[in-house]
């Protein structure tokens, strides 16, 4: 399964929704994630709908949709590759791969959005996120 693909991303989806007990700990999560990811032979962006302990949506999108999740995570896939091959070989992403660390360095992935609570939801459920694409080690992926 490819990582720039609507069904890789449901396939996370349904590996969380299969395990809320895992996720219960870390609290009810409601926010609208888009994941952008930027091809020389055209972007894949991917709207992600968290609400409590399940993921309830995933669609692929335009990239200019993803301004209107809550916040866009966008970024070269070469990027969003490295954090999931390191996600597989580590069982979850470590060190700078995490979300959050690339999110807050700015260099490759960068956090985006228009409206600050929306922007501030990454902030507060950022780990859920993780969590969500930690599962990849548990689903297999290539880059396309």
């Amino acid at each position: 399964m490819h990582i720039d693909s609507e069904s890789f991303f449901v396939a996370l989806a349904d590996e969380l929704n299969a395990h809320p007990e895992q996720f219960k700990v870390l609290g009810d999560c409601d926010m609208v994630a888009a994941l952008v990811m930027r091809k020389p032979d055209g972007d894949f962006a991917v709207r992600i709908e968290f609400e409590s302990l399940r993921v309830e949506a995933v669609a692929e999108i335009a990239a200019a949709e993803a301004a209107r999740a809550d916040y866009s995570l966008d970024g070269p896939i070469s990027a969003w590759q490295a954090m999931f091959d390191d996600i597989l070989a580590n069982g979850a992403a470590s060190g700078r791969l995490t979300i959050n660390s690339l999110a807050l360095l700015g260099t490759d992935i960068r956090l985006r959005g228009d409206d600050p609570m929306g922007v501030d939801k990454f902030s507060r459920f950022n780990q859920t996120l993780q969590e969500y694409l930690d599962g990849a080690a548990r689903v297999a992926v290539a880059a396309s």
